[in-house]
């Protein structure tokens, strides 16, 4: 990517960053060097600076440099905006957060956080002596009364989040964040770089699992850290491979490939949602629709100013009990129920019973009448016909 530093447009980035034609063969895709140890030129002579695929792939770097393209064009280009590639979304948080916060540090997460973001603060760090506040993200004078002047941090928000879908506002927190001294971190898994670059923002470190909208097909487990402050970028580099949490040869090839169909893949997300969203908004057993989209939803205006478009997952409530929200999960036929989000076919959950079962009794526990979707890219008809069904 650094030889080619007009190329900003995510859709002509995630085809060639990182991903010139192989030198030896013509190959155009980028082969996948399945090997744990390299050849060296002498006691200390690397070549190409490979010794070990823990410390350095040459399929996990090509990933790398087309992350940091995706989320900051610019300034991958210019080297000092870098991604690392790890072998999931947690493997990549966990290694985030014990570079940057020491024992007895403290925290800002959000109120809604994703579930194993949450039990990574509550339950590993927590022993480790990190303390944490969750906060409204939504509410700058709330997040702003939990930071803790001289302790905070990090400032960590998910946006939307998962799974109710709350819009922050970016810059205004990166704002409120650099003023105490502290990093905000975004995940932005549900958005994908496509619609949103929080780096852009003000951000100084996004997160990804990999294993979603940018692997896009179900098929592989990942997690990243693009990180734009060179000296930040480096400790992180270092705690990569001190930790060891890489992504695999095959697996960083699977991101690869899917990030190459990015655009278009979110194109037709966004497009199915809109449709779905209509239909829920207007459904009788439908008691609240929960997306940026909706000119009601509380983040609207935010969305509007940081997003291209609004994302292919809803959350809506459903007039009734938990209860009626778990038949509706067991009933569609073309939604699959399962975790995850963000790959080519629908998907359908219950949070409080799954991907959030972890915050049940907390101040993070979720609605039980809630049920998320991550909308495919079917054909939209079908998909409207199985949630009426489901619906009744």
């Amino acid at each position: 990517m650094s030889n080619h530093p007009l190329w900003t447009h995510t859709e002509t980035v995630a085809l060639h960053a990182g991903q010139e034609p192989d030198e030896r063969t013509g190959a155009v895709v980028p082969p996948i060097y399945q090997v744990s140890t390299y050849a060296q030129d002498g006691v200390g002579g690397l070549r190409n600076g490979y010794e070990y695929s823990r410390s350095g792939n040459p399929t996990r770097d090509a990933l790398q440099e087309c992350l940091a393209a995706l989320e900051d064009p610019v300034g991958a280009a210019a080297g000092t905006t870098k991604g690392m590639a790890f072998a999931s979304g947690l493997a990549a948080e966990d290694t985030l957060m014990r570079t940057v916060l020491s024992p007895g540090a403290h925290a800002v997460i959000p109120d809604d956080a994703y579930g194993g973001t949450f039990r990574l603060f509550s339950r590993v760090l927590g022993r480790w002596g990190v303390e944490y506040t969750p906060a409204r993200l939504t509410d700058l004078a709330a997040v702003e009364a939990a930071i803790q002047p001289g302790r905070t941090s990090m400032i960590w928000i998910e946006t939307p989040t998962n799974p109710l879908l709350r819009v922050a506002d970016i810059a205004a927190i990166a704002e409120l964040a650099h003023a105490n001294n502290a990093i905000l971190v975004v995940d932005n898994t549900f958005a994908s770089p496509y619609l949103q670059q929080p780096l852009l923002l003000g951000a100084d470190v996004v997160v990804h699992s990999t294993t979603k909208y940018l692997g896009g097909h179900s098929d592989v487990i990942g997690g990243a850290l693009i990180a734009r402050d060179p000296e930040l970028a480096e400790q992180l580099a270092y705690h990569q491979n001190a930790m060891g949490a890489v992504a695999a040869p095959l697996d960083s090839w699977l991101v690869l490939r899917g990030a190459k169909t990015l655009a278009v893949r979110m194109d037709r997300h966004c497009a199915n949602a809109k449709v779905i969203v209509d239909m829920l908004s207007s459904h009788s057993a439908v008691s609240e629709v929960l997306y940026p989209g909706l000119e009601g939803h509380d983040g609207h205006h935010v969305a509007v100013k940081q997003m291209r478009d609004f994302g292919g997952m809803i959350s809506f409530r459903v007039n009734g009990s938990e209860q009626k929200a778990l038949d509706v999960c067991a009933a569609t036929q073309l939604f699959t129920l399962g975790e995850s989000l963000g790959g080519v076919e629908s998907l359908i959950e219950h949070p409080a019973r799954m991907t959030h079962a972890s915050v049940a009794g907390s101040a993070l526990e979720v609605p039980s009448d809630l049920i998320r979707l991550s909308v495919g890219i079917e054909h939209v008809d079908d998909l409207v016909a199985d949630l009426q069904q489901a619906l009744g």
